[in-house]
């Protein structure tokens, strides 16, 4: 059976007789188990080799995940397969196109799965859950070094995307060893490429969720000003709202205690980047880290409770202003955030502080719910928002 799948492996024919195997993979791994060794070795050549087209790598690569995750014990007998598939998912991470604008782009489409870089790192996600860290974590700890001192940028982007990936099945392996992680990751919020900036600001927000409330305890001083700097990288949207999105996920588990010291200086960075970023709506229509924005300040509004009081009214006019303007369709999830984010504060400030804007914000509700005179529709992103915000008015 397997001979029959590796000639239409080879041949790059038909590809129902491997999708028939991932199959049977997934619901009978033990029935591989007499021909285990020839399998890994055939998939890890076909892996290797980038003369197969994409699709059929990403097939046999399917293949490999699917018997770790249904049969991780089997593996584990075989470790001598890890390393290499660990190294090859690593070099196909670093297959990615050198698109100029990319940083700049306004207009984030969703990611394609269909390429290697993210098959290969979604297969590392997925190997690091089925194995566990003791399995994985010293295939990582081994290969990322020497990726993140490459020249090629595109290797420092994949080392750092797989500390991202890895972190959730390497937890424990790697807690213990987590300010160094963290330490290794920092360098690289400065990197002169934007796309490697990009990746620091997405290992640091994983590790923020998937090592809460530590993270925060032990790192905020070597995390916090980095993460704040990159706030001002105006010429790289993506990787000014990826920024304010690691700390949307450092600030969701953040004790308060960890936070208050950081408070003024943030919300003056907040309040400035909410301005400018206010004027360059009007002014140009670019709204992808405006919405970013506005949810990391709803988030350090839920987290500092009443301490966000004296800083309630840097806010509220130019959000008031957004929920009453942007009425366009392509600004409705803005508006929704944006919602949101007032809600929030008000619930953070306490019905004393919010009762001088409360009455015309849920006019602003009321008339958002109708649009020239019909019903919004059922896919509207604005709705889930709304039922929140008014069940803040309530409260």
């Amino acid at each position: 059976m397997l001979k029959g799948v590796e000639d239409c492996v080879v041949a790059e024919d038909d590809d129902g007789p491997l999708k028939s195997f991932v199959e049977l993979a997934e619901k009978l791994p033990k029935f591989l188990r007499p021909g285990l060794d020839q399998l890994m070795e055939f998939a890890l050549r076909v892996i290797a080799n980038t003369n197969f087209a994409d699709n059929w790598r990403q097939l046999v690569l399917e293949l490999v995940i699917t018997i770790c995750e249904a049969a991780p014990a089997m593996i584990r007998k075989k470790d001598k397969y890890i390393a290499p598939m660990v190294v090859q998912m690593l070099q196909m991470m670093t297959d990615l196109e050198d698109e100029e604008n990319w940083a700049m782009e306004d207009e984030v489409e969703d990611v394609d799965s269909d390429e290697n870089c993210v098959a290969a790192e979604a297969a590392l996600d997925r190997l690091a859950c089925s194995l566990g860290g003791k399995m994985v974590m010293p295939h990582i700890i081994q290969a990322v070094p020497p990726m993140l001192q490459s020249k090629e940028w595109k290797h420092r982007y994949a080392g750092l995307m797989a500390i991202s990936a890895s972190a959730e099945g390497c937890k424990k392996a790697m807690e213990a060893n987590l300010q160094g992680i963290v330490m290794a990751c920092l360098p690289y919020i400065a990197d002169e490429h934007p796309r490697v900036r990009f990746a620091c600001c997405n290992a640091l927000g994983q590790m923020a969720t998937d090592f809460s409330p530590l993270f925060q305890k032990k790192m905020h001083d070597k995390v916090l000003p980095g993460l704040i700097h990159l706030l001002d990288d105006d010429a790289h949207p993506r990787v000014q709202s990826h920024t304010a999105a690691a700390l949307v996920n450092f600030f969701e588990e953040c004790p308060q205690n960890v936070l208050l010291p950081y408070l003024p200086n943030l919300c003056q960075k907040m309040q400035s980047t909410l301005e400018k970023k206010t004027m360059e709506l009007v002014q140009t229509q670019r709204k992808l880290v405006l919405e970013q924005i506005i949810t990391t300040i709803a988030t350090i509004a839920d987290t500092a409770e009443n301490h966000f009081t004296p800083f309630y009214q840097n806010f509220m006019p130019n959000l008031k202003y957004i929920m009453e303007n942007a009425n366009d369709k392509e600004l409705r999830l803005l508006r929704g955030k944006t919602i949101e984010c007032i809600s929030l504060i008000g619930l953070a400030v306490g019905k004393e502080v919010f009762l001088s804007d409360a009455e015309q914000i849920m006019n602003m509700l009321l008339k958002a719910q109708t649009d020239d005179g019909e019903q919004m529709d059922a896919d509207d992103p604005q709705v889930s928002y709304m039922i929140s915000a008014w069940h803040a008015c309530a409260r």
